[in-house]
């Protein structure tokens, strides 16, 4: 249960203001308006063109991009001189699809063009030398790269100087020293502004092939299956369903049903996600169903498969390549599975603590390496921290995967290794190494290092975005309607996650072939819903009162569709309270003058408390000392410092009854920000009925403080005031301690007490 109750919920705050105006002037439920605002859509006219995106305007591509026309002209010459052409691709999802489309459109118009994609498992990513000089040898006159080339520097630098002309396609970073190539396409060499920038390699692609078309008079009959495959390539690369891609992906939905393309039609029946008449393919359907197929041949198969899949009109032979993609999904999916659960039990035997460790480095012998990407975003989302993940390719040397959480830059951590790495690549977000085994442990303490250097203890822990909280009454087919408006979902644009708390767990059961999903039967002030908790049978049985995050989908089974949870995070349900003062008189407030001077003039009970306060010897006064907690009424009462709130002290002058209070300057050591999460955080795991009063006196803070935090970790606290960030409720209780006994004096006027 630790690694989901473990999770950090966060819920972006927003405007309540702005937030109504919206609803208001949208007539959408509240929930949506949040939404809307926590995606930038501030305006309704941002959130008109946001779910119609067919009313983006979008400038012609060739005054965005400055080689485009240069690119057309040269395959344009390269078909009228009937040269030999070559594309260049990549194995993932984005690369197949882009070489595919190409392919397609540069067959129909006429080019003399065939394909070669390197090997994952023997030479890696992009275009290379041996490429570039075998089909040099074998008469080839253009290449052409499609998402990748841009850093391919040396290869393309052979390519010129051999008297090849070379175009790239690619949409990854762009290098300090472009490739000489004769045209370069890259979406990142555009404004950050411009709706193009989001581009996927086959959006790119797509571009110069319409474009091309264009030229040539013979577009029409190419718009529809280039789009289509444009529409795969695109959700499947995770690319952002933003600007123009959210346009593309949005009518490629609509016609992938109906697809003329005999490959894509037999992946659907084979996947078995063909939706029904006159209704839209979901990018779920392709993110989950067809994505990972053809990415499962890139991975531990023959990327050529796919290639023939997406351009064959044979729909015999389509239904036989579609039956391979099949079986090879499934063998990546018994892989993944064995290595996840090999990698959970070494880590669970090993003691693997991330708050000590940082990062997890885990290489074992006979991975495939195809697929320990896969499993490396898995460990991500169970222990919440960046994972190095690999396996030996050799006895000297390690090949690995990265993925990481978003507080953590890979490539940065690689460049500031990279005296230990043989090879290394990457973004924000993932990367790859390879490295000779003897460095493994050296490398492993450097990334500790750099983590300890950029992260802080509670970012190690696995991050949930909440988009609302709602109730299982607000959970209808209207309000799932209009949830659906925001599709298609994707990168920058996710499925929404809700929130539900003091949710009853009334039946819970394992399911799979192995157990290792959960079915639930879920009830919220008296409204039932059902779950599922996809790869949480390790987690059975779930706590009976929770809170709960997850999306709202709709579940067809045996022609009866019902809406259902698909859970993606679960805490247990916190129940709080704050015990309010009973009245008591206002006493007379004083400065506390020396302790040697007070003593000796005490008499009766006396309640000495504060931070760091001391202990009185008897012999030094005639009164009864009482310390921290008053046994009896206590005349005087001595504050070598502040209670951590005014409701602390009025609980104090409620069970002392003091005449007279003399107030210290003393100022409470409170511990720094991580620690201090770090152990309410750990307290939580004990209980979860909290006494704020007490819990908040344990660490010196104020109850606003403990509340700011508790909301920090996914709390909503919701019958307590509204609180400030942690920090500017940090400096607020810095300046109650500051407080002195004329400011107390004033205080407790307000107080209204006798």
């Amino acid at each position: 249960m630790d690694a989901i109750s473990n999770q950090r919920w966060f819920l972006p705050s927003i405007d309540p203001n702005g937030c109504e105006a919206l609803r208001q002037a949208l007539g959408c439920d509240a929930s949506l308006a949040e939404i809307y605002l926590r995606r930038g859509l501030t305006t309704p006219a941002a959130v008109q063109e946001f779910l119609e995106p067919e009313t983006l305007k979008l400038p012609p591509p060739n005054t965005v991009f400055a080689d485009l026309d240069r690119a057309v002209t040269l395959l344009q010459q390269a078909i009228v001189r009937g040269e030999k052409m070559m594309i260049c691709g990549d194995y993932d999802a984005d690369g197949m699809t882009s070489t595919a489309l190409l392919l397609r459109a540069l067959r129909h118009l006429g080019a003399d063009i065939d394909y070669e994609i390197p090997s994952r498992m023997h030479e890696g990513y992009g275009l290379n030398e041996r490429i570039v000089q075998e089909h040099y040898e074998r008469g080839v006159k253009l290449i052409l790269t499609v998402d990748n080339g841009i850093a391919a520097f040396q290869p393309i630098l052979k390519a010129r100087e051999l008297g090849l002309t070379v175009i790239v396609t690619d949409h990854h970073d762009v290098p300090p020293q472009l490739p000489p190539a004769h045209a370069i396409l890259n979406p990142k060499l555009v404004p950050p502004t411009s709706p193009y920038h989001t581009l996927a390699g086959v959006g790119m692609a797509y571009i110069l092939a319409l474009s091309l078309a264009q030229q040539l008079g013979q577009w029409r009959e190419l718009v529809r299956p280039l789009r289509e495959l444009c529409t795969l390539g695109t959700i499947a690369d995770l690319a952002p369903l933003t600007g123009v891609n959210r346009r593309w992906v949005k009518q490629g939905l609509q016609t992938i049903p109906t697809s003329p393309l005999v490959g894509i039609q037999a992946l659907m029946q084979m996947a078995g996600c063909l939706p029904a008449e006159n209704t839209s393919l979901t990018p779920a359907a392709v993110g989950f169903h067809l994505g990972p197929r053809i990415n499962a041949v890139g991975r531990i198969g023959d990327p050529q498969v796919v290639i023939e899949l997406l351009t064959t009109e044979d729909a015999d032979r389509a239904r036989e390549l579609a039956a391979i993609c099949e079986e090879t999904n499934r063998r990546r999916q018994e892989l993944c599975a064995e290595i996840e659960a090999q990698a959970i039990a070494h880590l669970e035997a090993t003691g693997f603590d991330p708050q000590q460790e940082w990062v997890l480095v885990l290489v074992q012998p006979n991975w495939h390496h195809g697929v320990i990407g896969i499993v490396a975003s898995r460990l991500v989302e169970r222990y919440g921290v960046p994972v190095f993940i690999g396996t030996y390719e050799d006895e000297t040397t390690i090949r690995g995967s990265i993925r990481s959480i978003p507080e953590f830059h890979v490539f940065e951590a690689l460049e500031a290794t990279k005296d230990l790495l043989l090879k290394y690549g990457g973004h924000k977000a993932a990367g790859g190494f390879s490295l000779r085994a003897e460095y493994l442990a050296p490398w492993r303490d450097r990334l500790r290092a750099f983590a300890q250097s950029c992260l802080k203890p509670e970012d190690l822990r696995p991050l949930i975005t909440l988009d609302a909280e709602v109730s299982f009454e607000q959970l209808n087919w209207d309000f799932y309607t209009q949830v659906e408006q925001l599709q298609p979902f994707g990168s920058e644009n996710p499925q929404p996650i809700f929130c539900s708390r003091g949710v009853k767990i009334l039946e819970q059961v394992p399911m799979g072939q192995q157990g290792e999903h959960l079915k639930l039967t879920l009830e919220q002030n008296g409204q039932q819903m059902l779950a599922k908790a996809w790869r949480w049978g390790s987690f059975f049985p779930l706590p009976p009162n929770v809170d709960i995050a997850y999306h709202l989908t709709a579940h067809t089974w045996n022609g009866d569709t019902r809406l259902e949870l698909e859970l993606k995070g679960v805490k247990p349900s916190l129940a709080w309270h704050v015990p309010d003062p009973p009245s008591h008189p206002i006493p007379h407030w004083q400065p506390l003058p020396p302790l040697t001077t007070l003593l000796p003039k005490l008499q009766d009970n006396v309640l000495l408390y504060g931070y760091g306060r001391p202990n009185i010897p008897p012999h030094l006064t005639s009164a009864t000392i009482h310390y921290d907690r008053p046994r009896d009424r206590c005349r005087t009462l001595i504050l070598w410092s502040l209670p951590p709130s005014s409701t602390h002290l009025r609980w104090l002058l409620a069970v002392a009854q003091p005449k007279v209070v003399y107030v210290g300057k003393q100022q409470p050591a409170i511990a720094p920000l991580a620690p201090l999460i770090l152990a309410i955080q750990n307290h939580l795991r004990e209980t979860t009925q909290i006494n704020l009063l007490a819990l908040s006196q344990t660490y010196w803070i104020a109850p606003c403080t403990l509340v700011a935090i508790l909301r920090h970790l996914g709390y909503c606290c919701e019958d307590f005031a509204p609180t400030l960030s942690i920090a500017e409720e940090l400096a607020r209780l810095r300046r109650w301690y500051q407080l002195e006994a004329k400011d107390l004096a004033r205080l407790a006027q307000t107080w209204g007490t006798s």
